[in-house]
């Protein structure tokens, strides 16, 4: 990571001539300029620089799209402020002379623009500082790597492509090292971008792997996060391969996002665990309740697209039980570690989750177990898939409806935040609703 001064003399001594401002849009994809090392210092440094407004109510496909508030043709789609967090000035190390700086958007009037995702997060880490205390988080980022190009894959229509490895690589030393001069450039060059990768390991379906980086606070967390999965895109890319991030690439294993988190006060002290009693504390239980009590009404921040759903499935490894366990993989909450390293993973995010609205629902559902005293269920044993728990959301539908109808969720977030969420979730249901898939036609051209 860099000062601003170091960034400063780095661009007039020629080593860097490229500064990326980028901030984290709806469906967690980094957008933003590319702008030149000397007009930055002399026009952008002191006042950052603007974007249009349709940047947080567009579709995937970059598509203007109606019912948000925030922008539209009525209101002549005006500019959002780009506010430089100089807190996060990093090399791309991929990208030779350049650097990253990563934005909060306001208003032209300096007010937050509270549906972006990065300031939901900070809003609920404000809400913890309140009561005393800092989260801390780690994201599991699972992907799917191709041989084909991501131009080869477009022009295919996504089929027949080729994955880095032919049969289950999980744990493998071998199917991972078949893949490693891949794998070993992201770490080496996420590490030299100032994150702090752990290890890699292969998964279950073919070609599928993950990159582990170590926890820090949730803000940085979410950061490296959109960091780490936007360079990994182009890493493989400059290497003529392809990375999905996709929750359900396949009908085989989905990508998960597993994602685990702590509290600690505000001065570093212990949260989650008595070391007297070497046992959990009543404010860890109920932070685990609170999270499993706004699950469901929350997923849709966990789970924020169509094929986001088809991941849940029984003895998948992906949840389908609103469910706690300790150390039990069938259960979308598992409480791993002791000690400063006691903490709880949601199992529930697929790796397409946008970070910061996943921890900032995760956080916001724990504070609010925290604040309400809620009390903790009995913890699931065996297998949760057949516990008759109640269950995770199957579509993107019925997670619509439960946030829409979450009292929780509209005192929590802000009732323009539910709206904007749900708005989005209502253009890619009538997106989806209204596509003819292959799998009709397939069914039906002939034999219907």
């Amino acid at each position: 990571m860099l000062s601003v001064e170091q960034l400063r003399e780095g661009i007039l001594g020629g080593e860097i001539d490229t500064v990326v401002l980028g901030f984290t849009d709806m469906q967690g994809r980094l957008q933003g300029k590319l702008v030149h090392g000397a007009f930055f210092l002399d026009s952008v440094l002191g006042h950052g620089t603007e974007g249009c407004d349709y940047l947080l109510a567009v579709d995937v496909e970059m598509n203007t799209v109606d019912g948000y508030a925030i922008s539209s043709w009525d209101k002549g789609y005006g500019d959002m402020v780009f506010e430089l967090d100089l807190d996060t000035i990093r090399r791309l190390p991929h990208r030779p002379g350049t650097v990253l700086i990563q934005c909060d958007l306001t208003l032209e009037d300096g007010t937050p623009v509270h549906v972006s995702p990065r300031a939901m997060l900070k809003a609920q880490i404000e809400r913890a500082a309140r009561l005393g205390y800092t989260a801390l988080a780690g994201t599991e980022l699972e992907f799917v790597i191709f041989e084909d190009s991501y131009e080869d894959a477009w022009r295919s229509g996504y089929r027949d492509l080729t994955p880095a490895n032919l049969y289950n690589v999980d744990y493998s030393i071998l199917g991972s090292s078949r893949v490693e001069p891949l794998l070993r450039d992201i770490r080496n060059l996420m590490y030299a971008a100032g994150l702090e990768p752990e290890s890699a390991k292969g998964e279950c379906n073919f070609g599928q792997h993950e990159i582990a980086f170590k926890y820090a606070p949730v803000l940085t967390t979410a950061d490296n996060h959109t960091v780490y999965k936007t360079a990994a895109k182009d890493i493989a890319s400059q290497r003529g391969k392809s990375i999905t991030f996709m929750a359900k690439p396949s009908a085989r294993e989905g990508n998960s996002c597993h994602i685990h988190m702590s509290l600690r006060g505000t001065d570093g002290s212990l949260a989650f665990w008595d070391e007297a009693t070497g046992a959990a504390t009543p404010l860890y239980d109920s932070f685990i309740a609170g999270v499993l009590a706004t699950m469901r009404e929350f997923t849709l921040f966990y789970a924020p697209n169509i094929n986001s759903y088809k991941r849940f499935a029984k003895g998948s490894f992906a949840p389908t039980a609103v469910a706690w366990g300790h150390d039990n993989r069938t259960c979308s909450v598992r409480l791993v570690g002791r000690g400063y390293a006691a903490r709880m993973e949601n199992r529930l995010p697929g790796g397409d989750v946008n970070p910061y609205l996943a921890l900032a629902a995760m956080l916001a559902g724990g504070l609010h177990g925290i604040e309400q005293g809620l009390e903790l269920e009995p913890e699931t044993r065996g297998n949760a898939y057949e516990s008759g728990a109640p269950t995770v959301p199957t579509t993107m539908r019925e997670a619509r409806e439960l946030l829409a109808a979450s009292a929780i969720a509209r005192d929590t977030f802000g009732q323009d935040v539910v709206d904007h969420y749900l708005n989005y979730a209502d253009v890619e249901l009538a997106a989806f609703e209204s596509a003819v898939t292959d799998w009709e036609l397939k069914r039906g051209f002939e034999r219907l």
